[in-house]
């Protein structure tokens, strides 16, 4: 595709976009109360997920339903971290924006927190789909071999610690303890309890053990804390990472249309559910950025006919096997039309 012609069609998804939002935001004038909306979501948010640890506490709904309850709410915290990274919400009042950033990576405690995210987010959009876009990098995107992109899509840390070597050589202003730290102290907490319960499993099943009071009662709290955040950040992370790390192309990149393709695919749904279909809408945002989650979640169906027909392509799952280059070789065009129709 030649840029001219990328250029037009950039031009009309983006076109597209905006007249669809525009035309929402007229028949539902709510819509202009942006923050406030958003602080309504992360206070309904943030309570149902304290009310399913409340249930759970009291034995009144079982550990899996917990868990699954509480993967689906903690999703829409990340939505709510990735607008307010792009200053969404309460940008003119800083205070009430930063309690709420806070109050996400609270949500999502297996994550860097949300300030460093901004940096490496903006930066994203800046290097998509070149070997500079650390935040994809760092889930697994353009990795051939499965195991190792299975490893990194489940366990950030590990992914961190297997590939620092080579995103040091790689990545430009790559610092290994630099990432680590963003993640102190919330993160870090987070991956000391999980390690600590598993060795502790572990060596139980190896040499069982007496532990003395105290010791059983930090093991309850940890225990408690696998189930009502833990186990559910893993369920919601490992399903965005892997949706995100599919659908970013790496390589052969040269302007937005290349940077994703957009996943309908049924074989992506149980996963979809964990990220907030983030794999059918975050093509969307990448066409434009500054809107709020929810309008993307709502315009895309009237938007992705119009993606498909200016050179967005859909459902490329065979890019997965060649570490995600963008397969510029072919005509730019949609893999899975019957998908996209029956969506």
């Amino acid at each position: 595709m030649s840029t001219v012609t990328a250029k037009h069609n950039i031009k009309a998804i983006v076109t597209a976009i905006k007249a669809e939002e525009q035309a929402l935001r007229a028949r539902y004038p709510i819509l202009d109360w942006q923050n406030g909306i958003a602080m309504v979501i992360l206070l309904v948010s943030f309570g149902a997920l304290i009310g399913v640890a409340a249930l759970y506490y009291f034995a009144l709904i079982p550990a899996w339903l917990c868990i699954i309850l509480a993967a689906l709410i903690t999703s829409v915290s990340h939505e709510l971290e990735h607008d307010l990274i792009h200053k969404q919400y309460f940008s003119h009042r800083p205070f009430i924006h930063n309690v709420m950033m806070l109050v996400v990576w609270l949500m999502r405690p297996n994550t860097v927190n949300p300030w460093y995210r901004r940096k490496i987010h903006l930066h994203h959009h800046k290097v998509s789909g070149t070997e500079q876009d650390l935040e994809e990098r760092l889930v697994g995107n353009g990795i051939k071999s499965p195991w190792l992109r299975g490893l990194v899509i489940v366990d950030g840390l590990l992914g961190l610690l297997i590939n620092a070597k080579r995103f040091s050589q790689e990545i430009r202003g790559f610092r290994f303890l630099q990432v680590f730290n963003a993640g102190f102290p919330i993160t870090t907490a987070y991956f000391a309890i999980l390690y600590g319960v598993i060795a502790y499993h572990a060596l139980q099943w190896l040499h069982p053990f007496a532990v003395p009071q105290w010791g059983a009662e930090l093991l309850a709290l940890a225990e408690f804390l696998m189930v009502v955040l833990i186990v559910p950040n893993m369920i919601r992370s490992t399903s965005l990472n892997l949706i995100t790390s599919s659908m970013h192309y790496y390589g052969g990149v040269s302007n937005v249309l290349e940077q994703t393709h957009v996943l309908t695919s049924r074989w992506f749904l149980p996963f979809q559910l964990f990220c907030f279909d983030f794999g059918r809408t975050h093509t969307i945002h990448h066409f434009v950025p500054n809107q709020p989650f929810y309008i993307r979640q709502w315009i895309s169906k009237k938007i992705h006919p119009i993606m498909a027909e200016h050179g967005v392509r859909f459902n490329d799952l065979e890019s997965i096997r060649h570490a995600n280059k963008y397969p510029a070789a072919t005509p730019v065009e949609q893999t899975d039309k019957v998908a996209l129709v029956k969506e």
